[in-house]
């Protein structure tokens, strides 16, 4: 905020698995509304009741169901009616891919109601992938900027962010349906280890590797090439793999060198976690 005039509230979704003092900084205030999560056909809010450890123990027993759902129109219209009713002259949301949730659809509807005052954005991604661009609308907003000024500052840093990961198992993506069936069994057949990304089309196989070891190479290697000369933030998120993404986060400090201004490491929320399955390690890079 600056000056006496009170700034565009920024909304994100609990997808984004920020860093605790990424999403506790004054200086960029951020909104997380939690998604849903059942873990043998109890309920809880991600972030707030079921934490990814709970969602990681169920996938591994495998005979134990867990579900994700969105939040309801109503829950973000209340969000959105609370920012607005304490003086925050507009509202922008900004949150995972459509093609993987339906949160987006929700926060649309739910803006329908606010007359123009409510912006909602699709970031094509999730995980940090998300967190980046909702980032950097929260500084814009900080810095007095207008509601168009705050979403083209989140719709740049979409189009400046790559999110790049690799699974054990194509599985928990398969169940979900977050990837076709023709594609999970590709991830089956002679041990091939998909390295995927987010794209508009959603999850995509970007590469096939043969061992783990070899993708988790490669996703250096891809992250470097996203890198390119310009200077990055990186994080790098698991779910139940930390020696895994630290290794990973150490590789890539060495290969990026001072091109890195900011490294984060976290695990992933219960929601991704679910649709990803223990294993998995992620590498967002944020072309600053």
């Amino acid at each position: 905020m600056t000056g006496s005039h009170p700034a565009v509230a920024v909304v994100t979704d609990s997808t984004a698995c920020l860093p605790v003092d990424l999403a506790t900084d004054p200086a960029r205030r951020l909104t997380v509304v939690p998604l849903a999560v059942v873990v043998n056909g109890v309920a809880g809010l991600e972030t707030i009741d079921i934490d990814s450890a709970t969602v990681a123990e169920a996938l591994n027993a495998r005979r134990v169901a867990v579900t994700t759902s969105r939040p309801s129109p109503e829950a973000f219209a209340d969000v959105y009616r609370r920012l607005l009713d304490a003086g925050a002259p507009a509202v922008l949301s900004v949150h995972l891919s459509a093609k993987l949730s339906g949160t987006y659809d929700a926060a649309v509807l739910a803006a329908a109601e606010f007359d123009g005052a409510v912006s909602v954005i699709d970031t094509q991604s999730t995980g940090m992938g998300l967190g980046f661009p909702a980032l950097a609308a929260a500084s814009a907003a900080a810095s007095g900027a207008g509601l168009d000024e705050v979403r083209q500052a989140a719709l740049d840093a979409v189009d400046r962010t790559s999110t790049l990961f690799y699974v054990d198992t194509l599985e928990f993506l398969r169940r979900g349906g977050r990837i076709g069936a023709a594609a999970a069994l590709l991830g089956t057949a002679l041990s091939v280890k998909p390295i995927l990304h987010t794209t508009e089309q959603g999850v995509v196989v970007r590469e096939k590797v043969r061992t783990s070891s070899r993708a988790l190479a490669r996703l250096v290697d891809m992250a470097d090439e996203a890198a390119g000369e310009s200077v990055v933030d990186v994080a790098v998120h698991h779910l139940a793999a930390p020696d895994r993404a630290d290794a990973l986060l150490t590789t890539l400090k060495e290969r990026l060198g001072e091109r890195l201004r900011g490294a984060y490491l976290t695990e992933v929320g219960a929601v991704v976690g679910a649709h990803v399955g223990p294993g998995m390690v992620a590498v967002v890079v944020y072309v600053v």
